[in-house]
C-alpha cells in the first residue's frame, strides 16, 4: 500500500500545481451560463459599499434554465460579504448584479460537458439508479436460474470485453473520486473549462479523460460481441445484467476511495476477474459450422450446432 502511495502522490501533486485554485480564473466577461436554481434575484443598481437588495421593485428575478451571460465584474473591498460582484444579463432588459459566491452556486457553464458533469455529480440520482438496477438484476438472476439464459457471473459468455469493461469503469470511478477528494480545485477549474483532449490536461485528469474514451470504445465492442454470440432476446438480458453490475461497481469503488480502501479493493477485484476469465472462459475451441469461440465441445451459442 505504501508503494502505491509513493506512485500516486507525485501524480496528484503535479496535477494540483497545474491550475491555480482561484475563483477569478473560473469565468470571465462574455462567458455563458445556465441558471441551475429555481429562481435568482438580481440587484438593478450597480453596487456601492455593499448596497443590498432592499425592494422587490428594485430587483429582477431569473428562473431555472434561463441562459445568462457575464456582462461585468466589479471588486468592492469594503463589502464584508463578498468583495466581488458580477453583473449578468439574460437579455437587453433583464440585467443585474449579485455576489460572486451566489453566482457560482447558482449557475452551470453553458457547455455540454459541464452540463453532463453537473447531472452526473447528483449522487441521489446514482443511488436511485443503483437501487433500481439492483432490483432488476435480482429479477433477471432468478429468471436466469429458471430459464438457463446467459447472464453476467451466472452463465457468462466466453468474451473478455465485459470483464475489461467492468475493470475500466471501476478504475475510472477510482480516478474520479480521487480527483474530487485530493485535488478538488483542479476538478472545479476543469468543470468551468472542460475539454475532451486528455493531452491538454494535468496527468491524472488526462488519465481520467482517456479512460472515458476507452469506456466508449469498450461499450461499443462489448455490445457488438454480445450480439454476435447470443440471440437478440438473450443479448438484451445479458447487457441489462452487465449494466446493473457496472452501476454497482461505480458506486462501490467511488465510495470505497473515500475510506482509502478502494485502491486495495480494486487490485483484489482486478486479479480475481482476470483469474476467473482465464480459468473459466478462455476459448479453447471454435464451432465447426460458424467459427464462433467455444469454451468446450458442445452446443454452439451462436448457431446452436452440436460440436463433438
Amino acid at each position: 500500500m505504501r508503494k502505491l502511495w509513493f506512485f500516486l502522490l507525485p501524480l496528484l501533486l503535479l496535477s494540483a500545481c497545474y491550475y491555480p485554485a482561484e475563483e477569478s480564473t473560473l469565468y470571465a466577461v462574455n462567458d455563458n451560463f445556465i441558471l441551475s436554481v429555481d429562481s435568482l434575484s438580481l440587484q438593478k443598481q450597480e453596487p456601492f459599499h455593499s448596497l443590498p437588495i432592499d425592494t422587490l421593485s428594485d430587483s429582477i428575478v431569473l428562473y431555472r434554465n434561463d441562459p445568462i451571460v457575464v456582462a461585468q465584474i466589479l471588486v468592492i473591498p469594503e463589502d464584508s460579504v463578498d468583495s466581488v460582484w458580477v453583473k449578468v444579463a439574460r437579455d437587453q432588459f433583464s440585467q443585474g448584479w449579485l455576489h460572486q459566491s451566489t453566482f457560482l452556486n447558482s449557475v452551470v457553464p453553458d457547455d455540454p460537458i459541464s452540463e453532463f458533469i453537473y447531472l452526473f455529480s447528483q449522487r441521489h440520482l446514482w443511488y436511485f439508479l443503483g437501487m433500481a438496477f439492483a432490483v432488476g438484476v435480482l429479477v433477471v438472476w432468478r429468471q436466469a436460474k429458471r430459464w438457463h439464459f446467459y447472464m453476467i457471473f451466472v452463465r457468462d459468455i466466453s468474451s473478455f470485453y465485459p470483464t475489461l469493461l467492468m475493470l475500466t469503469l471501476s478504475g475510472s470511478a477510482i480516478l474520479y473520486a480521487s480527483i474530487q477528494r485530493l485535488i478538488p480545485d483542479t476538478w472545479v477549474l476543469y468543470y468551468y473549462h472542460p475539454t475532451l483532449n486528455p493531452f491538454d490536461l494535468p496527468l491524472i485528469l488526462g488519465l481520467f479523460i482517456a479512460s472515458i474514451w476507452l469506456l466508449v470504445v469498450l461499450v461499443i465492442a462489448t455490445v457488438d460481441e454480445v450480439f454476435s454470440l447470443l440471440p437478440i432476446s438473450e443479448a438484451f438480458l445479458y447487457l441489462f445484467s452487465l449494466l446493473g453490475v457496472c452501476v454497482a461497481c461505480y458506486l462501490v469503488f467511488s465510495l470505497a476511495v473515500l475510506g482509502w480502501v478502494g485502491y486495495l479493493l480494486y487490485a483484489i477485484v482486478a486479479v480475481a476477474f482476470v483469474w476467473r476469465y482465464i480459468r473459466c472462459f478462455s476459448a479453447h475451441c471454435v464451432c465447426g459450422r460458424c467459427g464462433a469461440k467455444m469454451h468446450a465441445k458442445g452446443r454452439c451459442t451462436r448457431c446452436k450446432t452440436i460440436n463433438v
